[in-house]
């Protein structure tokens, strides 16, 4: 096969997201046939070089997992804890799920849905924000914002980072009926927000900016990917359907269309010249008359 980007290699091989994939190439934890590569641009051919990581041989991910999570508030949306005291996504995620990373960022005190995979290469395709796929959040906030608030959320919003693309931004009145919160805030006005960016802590830098800070935030959907009714803490597999619209959604996959037998039109009539005219029509004082030979 064509030589392919590191980076790339190794997150389809589900060593992590492309962003760690390159953090791993720079820092030089990498080798390519016994010698160590730091720059993002190296090529590597996976069927013909020897590709290690941290002294392990790199090895191709025959089938990819995909899990989605309901991940509570207080558990940290990243694989490690510093301190090594709180709880991760990943503890929460089957002990024989195999190496997954969490797909997007979700930090300590939001919660909602996480996707955990081990295809780096969706994962890279769902977060970059060229590709600028949607994330669906509900936000819990002290009171109704003023319709200029309202609408500086929805046209951008200036932040330390720079400014927030358009989003998009409505007043809910109740949530989806098969959302189950866990205990937290829940006097307010609830907002519902669709990014396809995503900077750091951003719904509630962005909320806060314009007067209204966050007092809850989750996330409903990733893509065309919902929570659905996976109970608080629950980490449960993909559906083969919700793998298939997650790739088709990244454009991993093409859209199967149902393809069914044509049916067998009528054969057209045969077309005569203008000038000739059969014999028994009309114009000869006859009625034409056919005979058909039927089947006995």
């Amino acid at each position: 096969m064509a030589p392919e980007r590191l980076q790339k290699i190794m997150a389809a091989a589900g060593i992590g997201s492309r962003r760690k994939c390159e953090e791993l190439i720079t820092a030089g934890r990498v080798q390519i046939n016994g010698k160590v590569v730091n720059t993002l641009g190296a090529k590597a051919d996976p069927a013909r070089d020897r590709i290690v990581v941290d002294g392990k041989p790199l090895k191709p991910v025959q089938t990819h997992h995909y899990y989605k999570l309901h991940k509570p508030r207080g558990v940290l949306g990243d694989t490690v804890s510093e301190d090594g005291e709180r709880r991760t996504v990943l503890d929460l995620a089957p002990p024989d799920a195999g190496r997954l990373f969490p797909v997007g960022r979700l930090d300590l005190h939001s919660e909602g849905l996480v996707l955990l995979t081990d295809d780096g290469e969706l994962a890279h395709l769902l977060t970059h924000p060229r590709y600028e796929h949607a994330k669906t959040y509900y936000v819990l906030v002290e009171s109704l914002p003023t319709a200029a608030a309202l609408n500086a959320l929805r046209q951008g919003v200036d932040l330390p980072e720079g400014r927030t693309a358009p989003a998009e931004v409505e007043v809910v009145q109740e949530l989806p009926v098969e959302l189950n919160l866990s205990k937290g805030p829940n006097e307010g006005v609830w907002l519902r927000i669709v990014l396809r960016e995503g900077k750091k802590r951003q719904i509630r830098h962005m909320t806060a900016a314009v007067g209204y800070p966050t007092l809850r935030l989750v996330r409903w959907a990733i893509g065309p990917l919902t929570l659905g009714k996976v109970a608080l803490g629950q980490c449960t597999p993909l559906t083969t359907t919700e793998v298939r619209m997650l790739r088709r959604a990244v454009g991993l996959e093409a859209a199967r269309t149902e393809r069914k037998r044509p049916a067998i039109a009528a054969r057209p009539p045969a077309q005569r010249s203008p000038r000739s005219k059969p014999a028994g029509s009309a114009a000869h004082g006859g009625r034409t008359q056919r005979k058909f030979n039927r089947p006995r």
